[in-house]
């Protein structure tokens, strides 16, 4: 019997229940952890800390480590940490590196009182945001590493739950942690919040133990052909120069050589699309809890329908994008998915002139989310289709920082705009942005 043949429907669902999907799950709740203490939730701490709305929008920039992960990808991808390295091999001393860094960050940060010292804070939200980068890059790589075809579906598919998860804890936790020690929601209190982000450094934990008990990844096969593509000016440097250039080569260049070198001048367009496929929602989203408390909802209404409720619906729409990519194909779900999402911009327009209501809120967020997943599946599938598996690791580190770079810089400005236009010429302009978003599309297809 071919070894190709379709598993029985069991056997696809025991698949669950091999060592690496079930590490991902757990890797995954490690990689979703740090990104909303540095972004959305951090952002609520600090307009109930009575920040004002433009320095929020700028301390938001710190997320834009997540943007430049391709600089140092390929050395991730490539360098063996001293002594580390020998003792958990180059995938778990990266990932053990970065975890340590973020218990230090995340820990830093819950001592530091935005009122007393910003700097501080923001100095260590930095350190975080590029400590989560580095950890984002290892597990990719080491997903990519750790399975077969098979595997690779089953392990995206944990690694996602664990995500979801750990940003369910990183909104909606911090939230009701903070409110659960609060002894008065209705000021500012220093202590609540400390208590809450100590308590994520120590659910760090989840991930470090997961990296000290699992195996290392076998080094994958690089192909011979990375030779054949050397530059022949590569091969007439003086010989002690040859080994650092040709690792350049390998390691920095070729990824980037080969993603031009397949697409041309289409290239350019693409990666076009890919900056600014999401800049509706993640311009939006800087503002978005800074949004809620303006408008009066408290902590626990902010936890149970954004950062619950929405997660549940982002999920759905994730759902339901894949069978309609599976069944219309790619680029349409990919402009179906742009246009929501700049429409759905639209809601919270319509909230901010109604006001603190639950009920819109739910209406608002359950629409939104839905769309955003539907959105995010479709690009998903669309950044796989770019990659090349040789550079998978680098090309998706680029690929992805690039969604972030342009969307998180105008971010940073949402403050400043909010307070010269108000709330809901800002939510209308960031739906105005999604529309040459469809013109991409629709060139790219």
């Amino acid at each position: 019997m071919s070894s190709d043949a379709p598993a029985g429907w069991w056997d696809s669902v025991r698949i669950y229940l091999h060592p690496r999907p079930l590490t991902l799950l757990l890797l995954g709740f490690s990689s979703g952890l740090p990104l909303l203490l540095v972004f959305g939730t951090l952002s609520f701490w600090l307009r109930e800390a009575g920040i004002d709305r433009s320095t929020i929008g700028f301390v938001s920039w710190v997320a834009l480590a997540y943007g430049f992960k391709w600089a140092w990808a390929p050395l991730v991808d490539r360098l063996r940490i001293p002594v580390l390295s020998g003792l958990l091999g180059r995938r778990r001393s990266w990932l053990l590196m970065a975890q340590l860094a973020l218990v230090a960050g995340l820990s830093g940060m819950a001592l530091s009182d935005p009122l007393r010292d910003i700097e501080q804070l923001v100095w260590l939200a930095m350190l975080v945001a590029f400590a989560s980068a580095t950890q984002d890059i290892v597990i990719d790589a080491f997903r990519i590493e750790s399975g077969g075809t098979r595997l690779q579906a089953a392990m995206a598919a944990t690694y996602m739950i664990g995500y979801r998860l750990a940003m369910i804890v990183a909104g909606a936790g911090v939230l009701w942690l903070a409110a659960w020690v609060d002894p008065d929601d209705a000021s500012y209190q220093h202590g609540p919040w400390q208590f809450a982000y100590l308590v994520m450094a120590g659910l760090m934990a989840v991930g470090i133990v997961t990296t000290l008990l699992v195996g290392e990844p076998d080094p994958p096969q690089r192909p011979a052909a990375d030779a054949t593509r050397e530059p022949a000016l590569l091969r007439r440097l003086p010989g002690w120069l040859l080994p650092l250039v040709r690792w350049i080569w390998s390691a920095v260049l070729s990824p980037f050589v080969d993603f031009f070198g397949r697409y041309g001048w289409l290239a350019l367009l693409v990666l076009a699309l890919i900056a600014t496929y999401r800049i509706s929602d993640i311009v939006l989203g800087v503002i978005a809890n800074v949004f809620y408390v303006d408008m009066g909802f408290s902590k626990t209404e902010v936890a149970n329908v954004t950062k619950v409720f929405g997660v549940a619906m982002t999920l759905l729409g994730a759902l339901v994008g894949g069978v309609l990519v599976n069944r219309l194909g790619v680029m349409r779900i990919l402009f179906t998915g742009a246009l929501l999402a700049a429409a759905t911009n639209l809601l919270f327009a319509m909230l901010a002139q109604i006001g603190a209501s639950v009920p819109m809120l739910v209406g608002v967020v359950a629409m939104d989310n839905l769309s955003g997943g539907l959105a995010a599946a479709a690009f998903v599938a669309y950044l796989s289709a770019l990659t090349n598996v040789q550079y998978s690791a680098t090309q998706y580190a680029l690929f992805s920082s690039v969604m972030l770079l342009l969307p998180k810089f105008l971010g940073g400005f949402s403050g400043v705009i909010v307070d010269r236009i108000g709330y809901e010429q800002f939510f209308t302009l960031t739906a105005l942005m999604g529309l040459p978003v469809l013109l991409l599309v629709w060139l790219a297809g």
